[in-house]
């Protein structure tokens, strides 16, 4: 397939603006580009005509216009994360067995909002809908790992540690030393804290802002998935994470 050399370039100088570089002279992106200024002025002032392009009239500088951003809510309205996620949480229970989930955070409770069943699982307690405590599930920690105090301390303000299992976590200081070790690591763990005999794993997925908005899950049964295995199925579940939030247009730094 031919490359259209004009339109490449146009994307490329897009891409050159960035939160370090909002605004660019016409000489500074002849430098990056490689390109001359009579060759960059023609591309510019296209990009420019169809609002791709704005120039600041008070130093002439250029910087990103509009329609993009009209364009970019254009495209984040209309995702459907749910169903961007399926063929991720399909493709791990079909390469693991497991059951997958994803979650996303409703007040001071997660939600399931998609499940795929595993073949080699026999884990039934869980459907589309169930409302999960924070403190005792591996998707709840991942929901409120990432935010703001603020926004953490609102959620918990008056929360009850209700205790399920013997591992459950039953009090607000051992949550947060479990939030803490969910943002080191990536992912958190659910190790039989809220199903006896069960053991989750979840991971964020990361937005277009760089906010956690949902997290992806994988459940087992003690009794079938050794550490080894588990292990496995971690990395395997970070990568679909990682996958499905740059399609949701997230960046890594």
């Amino acid at each position: 397939m031919p490359i259209i050399q004009s339109v490449e370039r146009a994307l490329q100088i897009l891409d050159l603006f960035n939160e370090q570089a909002t605004e660019l002279k016409i000489t500074e992106i002849s430098k990056q580009m490689g390109l001359s200024k009579s060759t960059l002025h023609s591309i510019l002032k296209t990009l420019q005509l169809h609002g791709y392009i704005d120039q600041n009239p008070e130093n002439g500088k250029y910087r990103l216009g509009m329609k993009l951003v009209e364009r970019g809510h254009f495209v984040v309205g209309t995702m459907d994360i749910r169903q961007k996620a399926k063929s991720w949480l399909t493709t791990l229970s079909q390469e693991t067995g497991q059951t997958t989930h994803l979650g996303i955070l409703d007040g001071n409770e997660g939600v399931y909002i998609e499940k795929i069943e595993g073949k080699q699982a026999a884990i039934a307690y869980s459907r589309i809908g169930r409302r999960l405590p924070v403190h005792a599930t591996a998707i709840g920690k991942v929901l409120l790992a990432w935010l703001s105090e603020e926004e953490c301390a609102a959620v918990l303000e008056g929360y009850v540690y209700k205790g399920f299992t013997p591992s459950t976590l039953t009090d607000r200081a051992s949550l947060l030393a479990a939030l803490k070790e969910t943002r080191n690591n990536h992912y958190a763990m659910d190790n039989e804290e809220n199903e006896p005999g069960v053991r989750c794993i979840a991971v964020p997925v990361w937005n277009h802002e760089s906010r956690v908005i949902a997290a992806l899950s994988l459940s087992t049964l003690t009794s079938r998935v050794n550490d080894d295995e588990l292990a496995a199925y971690r990395q395997m579940l970070m990568d679909a994470g990682l996958g499905l939030s740059k399609t949701l247009g997230y960046r890594e730094r």
